[in-house]
């Protein structure tokens, strides 16, 4: 069967249509979602809960752990079972066998010490029956029917009486265990039935689900190639801008540096023309100014000029006066500074030629890069799809070939004949169960019927004695109850033997079977020990693979062939079916994916018509590098633009005039100094104050520091500035036509391991189907779980340990309810004879005339002798 679901699996190469090629690079291709592998819900549940009776499977558990406490002998069994026993009673007389057989009988002592005191119940106990009912024969052993009185009767009797009861209870309890272990079994073999049904049903799933996950597998092809399909027809976005991307690291960069030159070129312009009309404003004010401040110094020296001046207490203050007319003058002069019409002049021949628009066509060159793929590769893709298509071809022809309907078919006939061979011999099992079921209830009937004689006992001596009625005056109740006891003890004698024979039977198939089967398979130690190299054939090392592959060198073990169908791996990786049908070999992707390597590696790609930057943008640049901005004596206009308006505050100095005119005597020359001063305030509101404030001003001397501030910074090594934005359009542009190839090379390279590690990607999913998926051996592992833990330990080892627990408890008690029954049976039967007492000394007095050995006998005298009383 290994074989013929080996060559199931045959189909699953056909998802083998893909190369393993080692790239040098391999980036991670997008993620494909094959979706799951259909897979059928198995109805079997192998897992027994017995249910309530289970707390009694536990108690025999423990019970049999105190009678077997060893643990599996894994070494015993491998020894025994690889050690040759011959027929001559030399061979067990080896040393070798004696220790072997002295390790079984130190392993099995407690069966062997229980299953002995069990032989000796079957020995004794008939033989002591049988000489018990002799001696009674011949009015011994309580056979007499005299019962000597003693002051102490009454606690005798019910201690005999509680005793009984409680060994009845005993044996009570021991046979509903055995009864209830009975049915325990009967019902589980009838619903065995369902259970066999649901296995043999997972059975047909498992054979009928498997060629739809193959298909399935085969059908995820078609995601495969879909999606290299989709990456093909993309070849712009992808390969193109791929290509792009490498190639922008470098062009972008100069294209960039390129445009920021046109942007500079264009600012260079605005701040000359910023700087031309700032001057100008600022010259057209400062002239004003200067102008008037000219004309009050003018007038204020002739005032100083005056006779009054001459005179000897204004003659000081006159020169002081005078000595400080010379900071009537303007600071700024705006007027001295170099023009830039020059520069402006060469800047506007500059920008004649548009240099952004040829920038803006360098990028559109360089963005038309997946186009120029497309368009170059239409041919070569074209081929690739057909070789994709053909592997699907290919696919579809090869499943024709293999005979998988046949094999499933064959197989299916198979697991149907097996059925109904079960279900054809299951009525003969059940009724062979009803028999032993008949059997183990007539066992029970047994000992209930000895409980029932003692329970009668009790209840008519219990009920019927009275305690003033002499033994030979006994009612009838109380009579019968000692007959039922005495009844009782003569079915213990009768039927025990019978009882321990079954149970030392049964105690010992059924307790080696739970401690050498059931509690190894739990735990799999039973595994290990068939997976003992030579165990089961001396010529093998494993034996399931010489049986399987007829190669016992491969290493399959039971133990790992059922904990992975335990998982529900999938079969191949279960059995190792690798050894016998390598499906890696057919999972070789080369013999599909070397044409369209082959083929991808040739693509072609011309960018030599990609033109970054013309020689007329180029000339453009160099002409702004000597537009001369940079011979632009900077630091004179700097130098005016933080100078203050005038060399002297006017407000201050003319509140300084008008303090000195005050020194002066009172007369025209007070009145005419105060008067200048009145006039450079006046000039100081009007003029000054407005050159410092007035917006018109204010925006342009703003201007003019921004703009020579920015003409500085741009002029700064303006040549090699342009230079370098020239060297880099020029290696971009030679990248593009002589090293464009290498970069299109390694990126096609990488196109290429991405169409290639979608097919991968499905050959990893389509193992890691086959490993763990497609045929799934949950339903072996159910078979075995069902035929040992289930249906051996669970229905039927449990059922008969925890029969022939409670049929041996009640045995056992048999004992003790004998000796009690006996023991009591004197205190409910009727006696012929009776003790009898002087009513002085209460002394029995020995009449020989009244009977024999001093006996009275009541009934031929008719007195009534009640028993004395203390």
């Amino acid at each position: 069967m290994a074989v013929e679901l080996c060559l199931l699996l045959l189909l699953l190469f056909c998802g083998s249509t893909v190369s393993e090629v080692q790239p040098v690079y391999k980036p991670p291709p997008g993620t494909l979602d094959f979706g799951f592998v259909p897979a059928k819900t198995y109805d079997t549940g192998a897992y027994h809960e017995p249910g309530p009776i289970g707390i009694l499977f536990k108690i025999v558990h423990a019970f049999l752990y105190l009678v077997q406490p060893n643990p599996f002998p894994q070494d015993l069994i491998r020894k025994v079972a690889q050690q040759k026993f011959g027929n001559t009673q030399g061979d067990y007389q080896k040393p070798e066998n004696v220790v072997l057989t002295l390790q079984a009988i130190y392993y099995e002592i407690g069966f062997i010490v229980s299953a002995a005191l069990g032989l000796l119940f079957i020995l004794l106990l008939p033989l002591v029956g049988l000489c018990f009912c002799m001696c009674r024969c011949c009015d011994n052993c309580g056979g007499e029917m005299h019962q000597r009185q003693k002051k102490n009767a009454d606690c005798q009797r019910s201690c005999f009486a509680t005793f009984l009861f409680v060994a009845s209870l005993i044996i009570s309890v021991g046979v509903l265990c055995a009864y209830a272990a009975n049915q325990h079994l009967t019902s589980q073999v009838r619903g065995a039935k369902k259970l066999v049904n649901s296995n043999f049903k997972d059975l047909k799933v498992f054979l009928n689900d498997t060629p739809a996950q193959i298909d399935y597998l085969v059908s995820q092809y078609n995601t495969t190639k879909d999606k290299a399909l989709s990456d093909l027809n993309n070849v712009g976005p992808l390969l193109g801008s791929r290509v792009q991307e490498q190639l922008g690291k470098e062009v972008r960069p100069a294209l960039d540096a390129a445009l920021t030159m046109a942007g500079a070129i264009r600012e260079t312009k605005e701040a000359l023309e910023n700087v031309s009309v700032s001057v100008e404003v600022l010259q057209e004010g400062t002239e004003r100014l200067h102008a008037n401040l000219t004309d009050v110094k003018m007038h204020l020296s002739n005032t100083l000029n005056d006779s009054a001046c001459s005179a000897a207490q204004a003659a000081s203050t006159c020169n002081i006066i005078r000595n400080s007319l010379n900071q009537l003058n303007i600071n700024a002069n705006f007027s001295g500074l170099p023009g830039v019409s020059s520069q402006l002049a060469k800047v506007n021949d500059v920008l004649k030629i548009d240099l952004s628009s040829l920038v803006q066509k360098g990028y559109a060159a360089f963005n038309d890069t997946p186009d120029l793929v497309v368009n170059q590769t239409k041919n070569i893709l074209s081929d690739i799809k057909n070789v994709l298509e053909s592997i699907g071809s290919n696919i579809s022809s090869f499943t024709k070939t293999l005979p998988v309907q046949k094999i499933l078919a064959d197989l299916t006939i198979y697991l149907t004949q097996s059925e109904a061979y079960v279900q054809d011999y299951f009525p003969l099992v059940e009724q062979y169960d009803f028999y032993r079921w008949l059997g183990c209830l007539i066992l029970c009937c047994m000992v209930v019927l000895i409980v029932v004689f003692y329970y009668l006992g009790l209840l008519c001596g219990t009920c019927g004695y009275d305690k003033h009625a002499s033994p030979t005056t006994r009612g009838c109740i109380s009579n019968t109850g000692g007959n039922f006891l005495m009844a009782g003890v003569g079915f213990s004698f009768l039927f025990s033997w019978v009882l321990m024979i079954v149970v030392v039977l049964t105690f010992v198939t059924g307790g080696n079977v739970e401690k050498l089967v059931c509690e190894p398979f739990e735990d799999k130690t039973l595994f290990k020990v068939l997976d003992t190299p030579y165990l089961l054939n001396q010529q093998w090392k494993n034996y399931l693979s010489g049986m399987l592959f007829k190669n016992p060198n491969i290493n399959l073990t039971f133990e790992k062939v059922y904990s992975d169908c335990k998982e529900n791996k999938g079969i191949y990786t279960s059995l190792h079916l690798e050894h016998l049908f390598n499906i890696n070999e057919f999972l070789n992707i080369s013999m599909y994916t070397e044409d369209v390597a082959l083929r991808i590696e040739h693509i072609q790609i011309n960018l030599s018509k990609i033109i970054l930057l013309d020689e007329i943008g180029k000339e453009n640049l160099l002409n702004f590098s000597s537009s001369g901005i940079d011979g632009i004596n900077f630091g004179a206009y700097l130098t005016e633009i933080n100078k203050s308006v005038t060399k002297v505050d006017l407000l201050s100095f003319a509140n300084d005039l008008e303090a000195r005119a005050d020194q002066l005597p009172k007369g025209a020359l007070e009145n005419a100094l105060k008067g200048h001063a009145n006039n450079i305030r006046m000039i100081h509101n009007q003029q000054v104050v407005p050159l410092e404030q007035a917006m018109k001003y204010v925006k342009a001397r703003s201007t003019l520091n921004q703009s020579i501030r920015l003409l500085k910074r741009t002029s700064s090594e303006l040549m090699v500035k342009v230079k370098n934005v020239i060297s880099a359009v020029n290696a971009a542009q030679l990248l593009i036509n002589n090293n464009a190839s290498l970069v299109i090379v390694q990126e096609t390279k990488k196109y290429m391991d991405t169409i290639v590690g979608y097919f991968e990607q499905y050959i990893d999913w389509v193992k890691e189907s086959i490993a763990m998926e497609v045929a799934a051996c949950k339903p072996i592992a159910n078979v075995i779980d069902t035929a040992v833990d289930i249906f051996l330990c669970s229905y039927i080892t449990d059922s008969v340990n925890t029969f022939w627990f409670g049929l041996g408890g009640s045995s056992i008690f048999l004992i003790p309810a004998i000796i009690f029954a006996v023991k009591l049976s004197k205190y409910y039967r009727r006696m012929d004879t009776e003790d009898v007492y002087d009513d002085v000394e209460t002394i029995p007095m020995k009449n020989t005339e009244n009977g024999n050995n001093g006996y009275h006998k009541e009934h031929l005298y008719g007195i009534h002798n009640p028993v004395i009383t203390r």
